[in-house]
């Protein structure tokens, strides 16, 4: 197995090269780069660069509204032409359908037939077409004309698709570079805006529908106290006038063809300058000939921007809207009429906002916690293994090159989760190297060769490496399926920091010592510790172990006692989950927190007076790290759009107070995004746990299978108690973590779970008890030598990483201290006690091997 053939080398070579070559890039500025030149590099997340991100919803409701009163004026124009006589043709909106009643029985087909041409046809996968409304008859003449699914669909499809390029243009006729516009599910539209800091504008261009429409004005009808059919009441832009408009759309707004916003020349005031296409030109001529005289309104989203008198017939397909207009206004305006009509309104359900000065120091945290993790997993790694374990750094500074160049090619978005889990990857990475170095070992002290126990260590430990390591890519799927936003960032860090160590693990350092076996012919391998050498010659074997290499601790006889303080500190922990509670982040109880930083320190009273006065709730206000840095926290405010109002209001108030404040930071999520996350969150868990209960039942038998399962309950309910009693937010972050948590724990199981399998091949008659023991204390070593090298991670990015990931890190590391206790003192007996009858029938009666050696 140490034997490599020239296209193998050659092959792997190449990899480290390419990858090499691959991952330089990302440290050169791309305006470095000619535009031919076809430069791969990974983005930074909007967390790290600064920036917006926005989730927008299509309101189907109105989608669903405008087919329905398209249906009303289909069938009125369609049933009066056939002279059928009818009442009561209404809208029933909650039913998404249609109703009217034929006052003669004769004639109730005739209007079916008439209604049914008013369907819209959709056209299905299978290339089928089928209508998108079902007309059906009731007792007394009562007609329904209903929505269907299918119908609705295709609505909802349409709507989002035109949504999303309308978005994108308005967002191009901004400036902003860069920006990525995407459809989530089946109504939403991402929106991320990189390097924009007070999104404010954008989000009143993006919400607003924009559709304009020209109305005669029926001035007869102005003083009516009710509006007479086929007429409307709009409020003026102000809302302090009231005009009665015809419904009739004589000229829509989707006719122009440019609008650009400019100063009349006679007055100075802003205008906004219009043109329409050929169709339009047309329509508006013969409008504007035909009614001279008369007032003619320009519609705005249903508000009246102006109604001037037509003085003459307007026949060059050009005109002029006023209307009280800023240069900044007219210009919106402009845009939007550029950018077309939305079908349907827009509203913000998340938001996230980091301003460049936080997404700074984002970028500095991150990366002292890898240097400082970097520094002290290499340092334990070559101190605890000697020449294997800097063979092991080598593999993993190429393990993490790779994982660069993976997300280079992939053009993948690095976020401040994302740097968690390169940190994180340096701990994991290291324990298949960890696992192969104590097979090494073990095969030496049994008395093998160098070759042959080298060529063991690596056979023996891939088997477990594939297994452990896949028990975590398990976790990273629940979480990359169900996470959301930055979170799913670290999903793909880790799952690529995952594949690739288990290569440069098996392959790379194997290519490694095959190179230094075949260059030195050692007759002893440097895995045992030899008294009397030299200082170089003890750097390259080992200095230190956790344990040593040959212990009997008989952890089954506190079996009981371990499952029962286990049973007790879950149980606990279950009780005050729900009194007095997790702290749930804004991701599942909804709101705002918004991070400020006044120009010089704060005064909090003022603070507190300004956005407590605004009537939004308990609102709090606490400083943080510096004196002119403050986090504001607001409650839900009911549904997504008062949360943007809110935002607004706060923002607004807090600048007045404190003259110069800049907003660092704002999270907004309404109360339905914060159920769907926290729902995505729950199903993330629960098909982890399901996920690792069937591959550890498959690999294994099911006693193994459901001790891992149960195991890893309580190792969860454990964490979630150190949640409640330190305060850690109960967010995606934090799911992230128990997932994480979960993927290490389960496997560190499959380890001692292998080794158990492997001992019971090996002494068919020893009692289950003692092959529990000697399979946890054969494994100890390398148990704790991975909760290690993890720990040495975690910690740094803990005490380094700063505020958004120091949860994380602690919840990390309360979760491998947990984990680690658990394969033994939980995961064990609970094998031990569902194994008794079945791993080792007869046990009673059977007896201990004679001799000594075990492994």
């Amino acid at each position: 197995m140490l034997h490599f053939a020239r296209w193998k080398i050659a092959a792997i070579l190449a990899v480290l090269i390419l990858g090499t070559l691959v991952s330089i890039p990302n440290l050169i500025p791309r305006a470095a780069f000619p535009d031919w030149f076809p430069v791969r590099q990974v983005n930074l997340g909007l967390d790290l660069r600064g920036g917006s991100y926005l989730l927008l919803e299509v309101d189907m409701n109105t989608v669903v509204r405008e087919r329905l009163d398209g249906l009303v004026d289909g069938a009125r124009t369609r049933l009066r032409a056939a002279n059928i006589r009818y009442v009561n043709l209404a809208t029933d909106a909650p039913n998404r359908r249609m109703g009217v009643r034929v006052t003669e029985p004769g004639q109730v087909q005739a209007a079916i037939a008439a209604l049914r041409e008013l369907s819209n046809p959709v056209q299905l996968a299978t290339g089928q077409s089928v209508p998108d409304i079902e007309v059906t008859a009731g007792p007394d003449g009562q007609i329904w004309a209903t929505l269907t699914e299918v119908g609705l669909r295709a609505k909802a499809t349409s709507a989002v698709e035109q949504s999303i390029e309308i978005v994108r243009r308005r967002v191009d006729e901004t400036g902003v570079a860069e920006a990525l516009i995407a459809r989530q599910g089946s109504q939403r539209i991402l929106v991320t805006l990189p390097g924009v800091e007070d999104p404010n504008r954008i989000k009143e261009l993006l919400g607003r529908t924009a559709r304009m429409t020209f109305h005669l004005v029926d001035e007869a009808a102005s003083m009516a106290a009710t509006p007479p059919p086929g007429v409307m009441f709009l409020p003026g832009e102000r809302g302090q006038e009231r005009y009665a408009v015809r419904r009739r759309v004589e000229v829509d707004g989707a006719n122009l063809t440019n609008a650009r916003a400019g100063q009349d020349s006679r007055t100075g005031e802003w205008v906004v300058n219009f043109t329409f296409d050929s169709v339009g030109t047309r329509r508006f001529a013969q409008i504007t000939r035909e009614n001279v005289g008369r007032p003619f309104a320009v519609v705005l989203d249903e508000k009246v921007i102006t109604a001037p008198v037509i003085r003459e017939p307007i026949l060059g397909g050009q005109g002029q809207i006023s209307g009280n207009f800023t240069a900044r206004s007219a210009n919106d305006l402009a845009v939007l009429l550029r950018a077309g009509a939305l079908p349907a309104p827009l509203t913000v359900v998340e938001e996230r906002t980091v301003g460049p000065e936080l997404g700074a120091d984002a970028i500095r945290a991150g990366m002292i916690s890898l240097a400082v993790g970097t520094v002290f997993v290499f340092l334990y790694m070559g101190l605890a293994y000697g020449l294997f374990g800097w063979f092991a750094n080598i593999a993993l500074v190429f393990n993490i090159v790779l994982m660069v160049a993976v997300l280079s090619l992939m053009e993948g978005t690095l976020t401040l989760p994302g740097i968690a889990g390169i940190v994180l990857t340096l701990g994991t990475a290291l324990d298949a190297n960890i696992l192969i170095n104590e097979r090494i070992r073990e095969e030496v002290k049994n008395g093998r060769s160098p070759i042959n126990a080298l060529e063991a260590g690596y056979t023996k430990a891939s088997g477990t490496i594939m297994d452990s390591n896949l028990t975590n890519l398990i976790a990273m799927a629940c979480l990359y399926g169900f996470g959301s936003g930055p979170v799913k960032g670290f999903a793909v860090t880790v799952a690529i920091g995952t594949v690739v160590q288990m290569w440069t693990a098996t392959v790379l350092t194997r290519l490694m010592v095959s190179w230094w076996y075949k260059r030195t012919r050692p007759k002893e391998l440097p895995v045992v510790e030899r008294p009397g050498l030299t200082f170089l010659q003890r750097l390259g074997r080992p200095l230190f172990r956790i344990v040593p290499d040959v212990t009997r601790i008989p952890f089954m006889r506190g079996a009981r006692a371990g499952l029962i303080v286990s049973a007790i500190l879950s149980t606990t922990s279950v009780v005050i989950a729900f009194h007095p509670g997790l702290e749930k982040g804004i991701d599942f109880k909804g709101g705002i927190e918004m991070e400020i930083r006044t120009p010089g320190p704060g005064d909090i009273s003022v603070l507190r007076a300004a956005a407590g006065g605004l009537g939004l709730g308990d609102v709090t206000i606490l400083q943080f790290g510096d004196p002119s840095t403050f986090a504001v926290r607001l409650p839900a405010q009911g549904d997504e759009g008062a949360v943007q109002v809110a935002v607004n209001r706060v923002r607004g108030a807090l600048e007045q107070a404190a003259p110069g404040t800049r907003i660092l930071r704002v999270e907004a999520v309404g109360n339905r995004v914060s159920d769907e996350l926290f729902m995505g969150g729950m199903i993330a868990l629960g098909l982890s746990f399901a996920a690792m209960l069937l591959y550890i039942w498959f690999r294994f038998e099911w006693q193994f299978g459901i001790a891992g399962v149960a195991t890893l309950l309580l190792d969860t309910t454990k964490v979630v108690g150190v949640m409640v009693v330190t305060g850690i937010e109960f967010n995606l972050t934090t799911v992230a973590a128990i997932l994480t948590i979960i993927g290490f724990n389960a496997n560190d199981k499959v380890v001692v779970f292998d080794r158990m399998r492997e001992n019971l091949r090996k002494f068919k008659t020893m009692p289950l008890e003692q092959l529990v023991d000697l399979s946890i204390n054969e494994t100890l070593n390398r148990t704790l030598g991975t909760s290690m090298t993890l720990l040495l991670s975690a910690v740094p990015l803990a005490l380094f990483g700063g505020d958004t990931l120091s949860g994380f890190a602690w919840l990390m590391i309360a979760g491998i201290i947990i984990g680690t206790s658990s394969s033994t003192f939980i995961a064990a007996p609970i094998v031990l006690f569902t194994g008794r009858n079945r791993l080792r029938r007869g046990e009673a009666e059977a007896d201990a091997p004679k001799g000594g050696k075990t492994a």
